[in-house]
């Protein structure tokens, strides 16, 4: 691509200038400043409109700079320099305004890792001195004991400080976009890598167990575990989603704690309602359990009518656990035992990513890809069935027969 020129850029030189005599012959004189500050001056004109200025000892320098200020406005890729001198601190507030339309558990999780890890190390740093070097030794740091602030006697989990990372990320994002940054500091960062935690998968007879030994939340227990619904999901249910005849329950609302707001209820994860099949087993079960409470009444109500909280359960469940020999289970691994049991009975990938509300079916099969069925012996053994055709209907003798 050929670089056009900005008619008003240019260098100019700050000590001596050009003038004519009667003959109008030019002769370079000294100025006023002659001798004063630096010599070159380069200037042109930005996208905003506004001019920039710059002045350098060496006029090859100045060319150099100017060179690359055009060129930038030429690719897209000009940043203005003034913005770079805000602070990761102010840009961080701007950034985090701009997710008002996420949900509050999310945005505060956003707020907690900005007050609690990034923030104390990058508040007061200038965007142009948010270095890449700098970054990765932070981030390499925070899994160490001492390696942050908030948290200097004990180093953070690597989910953790992968999340801090996003975040750090996102914001940087958001200067690039901004034209405040050209290039984003955070970016090709390398992170600790997360522990995978054996997820637990019961069986029919577990799962009916603990059920029962969770006395009065049997079954909220055994929605869990049945119909793959989230813990919040499972509070919020109201009787209006709940259809005996059919079978169904409409999953559109969630329940969860925001740190300074309490229980907060909201749409689902992924913003997204769907619908789940109900056991035969589980409606009198449901029916019991609704009794003749009204369409907006929820099915789950925790104290004094509000919703139920996973302390309220776990306070029971958890002694219901260590009961059928399963200590430290949690309600959420019931959603897994869910997902097993569906595989176990036939479901494919598509029908489990509808029953657990997954946003796309590449989550579901990372997620529970190793639980279903090995059909590489199934495989093997039609190409064989295939070769074996060949040799009896069309008497062909194969690659590998005996003679």
């Amino acid at each position: 691509m050929e670089m056009r020129r900005n008619r008003r850029a240019g260098v100019e030189d700050r000590w001596t200038k050009t003038v004519r005599d009667d003959d109008n012959n030019e002769t370079r004189v000294p100025t006023a400043r002659n001798g004063k500050g630096l010599r070159w001056m380069a200037r042109y004109v930005a996208d905003d409109g506004r001019e920039r200025t710059k002045s350098f000892g060496r006029k090859a320098d100045a060319q150099n700079w100017l060179n690359k200020e055009i060129s930038g406005q030429v690719t897209g890729t000009w940043t203005d320099p003034d913005l770079s001198t805000q602070t990761f601190g102010a840009v961080a507030e701007k950034w985090i305004a701009t997710k008002a339309n996420r949900k509050p558990k999310t945005v505060a999780g956003y707020r907690s890792l900005l007050d609690t890890v990034i923030l104390p190390r990058w508040e007061d740093v200038p965007l142009r001195d948010v270095r890449y070097d700098d970054m990765q030794v932070w981030v390499s740091g925070l899994s160490v004991k001492g390696g942050s602030t908030r948290f200097a006697k004990r180093g953070l989990s690597a989910s953790r400080v992968i999340q801090a990372h996003q975040v750090v990320g996102a914001v940087m994002k958001f200067a690039v976009r901004s034209k405040y940054l050209a290039v984003n500091p955070a970016e090709g960062i390398d992170l600790p890598d997360r522990t995978e935690v054996e997820q637990r998968y019961l069986s029919h007879e577990q799962a009916h167990r603990l059920a029962v030994a969770s006395g009065h939340y049997r079954t909220f227990v055994l929605v869990l575990a049945y119909c793959g619904l989230r813990f919040g999901e499972a509070a919020a249910l109201r009787v209006g989603s709940v259809d005996l005849k059919a079978r169904r329950i409409t999953v559109s609302r969630s329940v969860t704690y925001v740190t300074g707001q309490g229980q907060v209820e909201g749409a689902p994860k992924n913003r997204t309602s769907r619908k789940v099949p109900v056991p035969k087993f589980l409606v009198p079960l449901l029916r019991t359990e609704i009794g003749v409470r009204g369409a907006g009444e929820l099915v789950f109500p925790g104290r004094e009518g509000s919703w139920l909280t996973e302390g309220q359960v776990r306070w029971v469940f958890d002694t219901a656990a260590e009961a059928i020999g399963e200590k430290g289970l949690t309600p959420h691994e019931l959603r897994h035992t869910c997902a097993s049991l569906a595989i176990q009975a036939g479901g494919n990938v598509k029908v489990l990513q509808t029953l657990l509300g997954h946003k796309t079916a590449t989550l579901t099969l990372d997620r529970y890809g190793h639980l279903f069925p090995d059909d590489l012996d199934r495989i093997a053994d039609s190409f064989d069935s295939a070769a074996d055709q060949l040799r009896t209907e069309k008497g062909l003798r194969l690659v590998g027969d005996a003679d």
